[in-house]
């Protein structure tokens, strides 16, 4: 069949070219997805409602230390230990955290089904939920690391004497590195219960729910077997309930003797470490294997 007598055809230039810079491949990718990932669990880059709870956890957070800041200047020792920081406050502020942010980095792309357009580049399945929990982890370590070092300035710019400064130095470094396992074990926590729907309100229930049900149950069985001083076998064992209170096990198992979450745990400390280890493992296991399931769907 002939075209039509007088009929033309058009090419019509709309300028696009090739891309002919340099092809930084797979790590690039995803130090950027960390980065994005990063900023987006402070809500940089975001709407101004986005930056509401990061902004309010920052200030939660370091208030005490302002006030310890305070309280040193008149004279009076710190206020509290730098491996523990006002336990109860830090639990809800990072529970808060968590519920809020953790749906921000993974439902929406689940709910959005932009997920085959990561894995169409060079990354493999494991990349993506891996920069994820990088980003959580590292937004979780500014939070609870921050405040710690403001409580340690504002303790040393009173103290009196090379000694003070390094025994403040010496109690220091234990609770940056208890910081560094709560931000490790909660990220992946918040990470794994946030993938599991792509419904972001839907998910913040389940993390915040998850969280709080937990700590409140640990803290509920450890007062009915005689609060934090009782040494019975219930009291010790009740933290394994939460992760929270698992924390606090360990922390208190590897020579902390600040007041806490827990009972001592005694004779039960490497258990309360194997559950750790073991909850972080889960955690990461089942996060990978959501995401693997999501990428061959």
């Amino acid at each position: 069949m002939s075209e039509p007598e007088g009929a033309v055809g058009v090419i019509h230039d709309l300028g696009y070219r090739r891309y002919d810079g340099p092809r930084l491949g797979r790590a690039q990718i995803i130090r950027a997805l960390i980065w994005h990932s990063f900023r987006s669990s402070f809500g940089i880059g975001r709407g101004v409602k986005a930056k509401i709870v990061p902004i309010l956890a920052c200030i939660a957070m370091l208030l005490p230390a302002f006030v310890n800041a305070f309280a040193v200047s008149r004279g009076n020792p710190r206020l509290f230990g730098y491996d523990v920081y006002v336990p109860q406050l830090r639990v809800i502020v990072l529970t808060i955290f968590i519920a809020a942010q953790a749906p921000e980095l993974v439902s929406r792309d689940l709910r959005s089904h932009v997920l085959p357009l990561y894995f169409s580049r060079p990354i493999r399945r494991g990349d993506y939920p891996l920069a994820k929990y990088v980003a959580l982890t590292l937004a979780l370590l500014l939070l609870i690391e921050i405040p710690l070092l403001v409580t340690y300035v504002g303790t040393i710019a009173s103290a009196k004497g090379s000694n003070a400064v390094w025994n403040e130095t010496k109690a220091l470094i234990p609770g940056l590195g208890v910081g560094l396992m709560w931000a490790v074990l909660i990220a992946a926590v918040g990470l794994v219960l946030a993938s599991l729907t792509g419904r972001r309100a839907y998910a913040t229930g389940i993390v915040a729910i998850a969280c709080f049900l937990t700590w409140t149950l640990s803290d509920l069985l450890i007062q009915a077997e005689g609060g934090m001083s009782s040494t019975s076998t219930g009291a010790r064992l009740a933290g394994l309930f939460s992760p929270f209170n698992i924390l606090d096990g360990i922390r208190i198992w590897l020579g902390g003797t600040s007041p806490g979450e827990d009972a001592n745990p005694g004779h039960f400390g490497p258990l309360y470490g194997i559950v750790g280890v073991l909850l972080l493992a889960a955690c990461l296991g089942g996060l990978a294997a959501r995401y693997r399931k999501v990428s061959r769907a």
